[in-house]
């Protein structure tokens, strides 16, 4: 019991579940919402991206944006959201590019390209780190765990003058409601082309068009939600919430339901689970969501592990 003890803290319902709504709502609210921006806009695109069997172009992305990273302070001699954000997000536009190109000038399959483009793209980034490391400043946990918890250090932006929120939640709930929109929007040619291409064009639509701006969405979400969880657990936040919703539905509007159900389970229990175990927020959300996916796998209806045995 003393082992158990050590590795597991006392769990307290109220210090756990109660206070943080009570006592330190301030903090904790931005701490679930960030995580529930995050995920909710992981899985809502991700979705598509797992259908589209480029599941890991989002691991590319999230391990490229080191040099565009570095090079935006180069530019700028700034570690504004601004310039950073650019600097992430051109790099990240560019390894879908490069991936593209070098899959369809070449005989090099999809894995591959996708496998030259980051291993070099990061590499480049870890050599211009060496080579000017005095004058940029990088937290390698937060490259590769993310600092959700930062978010509330941040100070406070008026809305409109509606409320007031910090910078990177803000920043974080426009990418989700424009991923959400333009999903919305362009829900039929997305579909369409992401299932039969050579349909989407005998219909009249632009599948290269659709894949590239799809690409292109995917590269801002991954570097909106790179400080926040990482280079590593964005990709279970793209993965696993579209997975574990195929598992239960066959409909493609209830399983975007669904993702964005999971989204706020994982992001409200993975912040308590946190709390009570005094670890990383992000790690913990990512946890839960996985625990989610087990569940489904094992016990969703005609796809579950134990339909298949007893059916």
């Amino acid at each position: 019991m003393s082992i158990w003890s050590e590795l597991i803290p006392e769990f307290s319902f109220e210090q756990v579940f109660v206070e943080p709504w009570t006592e330190f709502l301030d903090p904790f609210i931005w701490i679930f919402l960030m995580g529930f921006f995050v995920t909710a806009a992981c899985g809502f695109l991700g979705t598509f991206i797992v259908w589209r069997r480029m599941a890991l172009v989002g691991d590319a992305i999230s391990h490229s944006v080191l040099p565009g990273l570095v090079i935006a302070f180069l530019v700028s001699q700034s570690r504004d959201t601004l310039p950073m954000f650019l600097g992430a997000v051109g790099a990240g536009v560019l390894t879908t590019g490069l991936i593209e190109v070098i899959h369809q000038k070449s005989r090099i399959k999809t894995d591959a390209a996708l496998g030259i483009v980051f291993t070099t793209l990061f590499a480049i980034g870890v050599v211009l780190v060496s080579l000017y490391g005095e004058n940029v400043d990088l937290d390698t946990d937060c490259v590769l765990y993310g600092e959700l918890e930062h978010v509330t250090l941040e100070p406070l932006s008026s809305v409109f003058g509606l409320f007031e929120a910090p910078g990177s939640v803000i920043r974080m709930g426009v990418v989700s409601l424009l991923v959400v929109g333009l999903v919305i929007l362009f829900y039929r040619p997305l579909v369409v082309s992401s299932f039969d291409p050579g349909l989407a064009r005998s219909m009249g639509m632009n599948p290269a068009a659709m894949h590239h701006a799809l690409m292109s969405l995917l590269a801002i979400v991954v570097v909106s939600s790179f400080e926040a969880v990482g280079a590593v657990l964005v990709i279970a936040m793209l993965i696993f919430p579209g997975t574990t919703a195929s598992l239960l539905s066959d409909r493609l509007p209830v399983i975007l339901g669904i993702t964005l159900v999971i989204a706020f389970l994982g992001a409200l229990l993975g912040m308590h689970f946190a709390l009570w175990l005094d670890i990383s927020t992000a790690g913990a959300i990512s946890t839960v969501i996985f625990g989610m996916f087990l569940l489904a796998w094992v016990f969703a209806p005609r796809r579950g592990l134990l339909w298949q045995v007893f059916r």
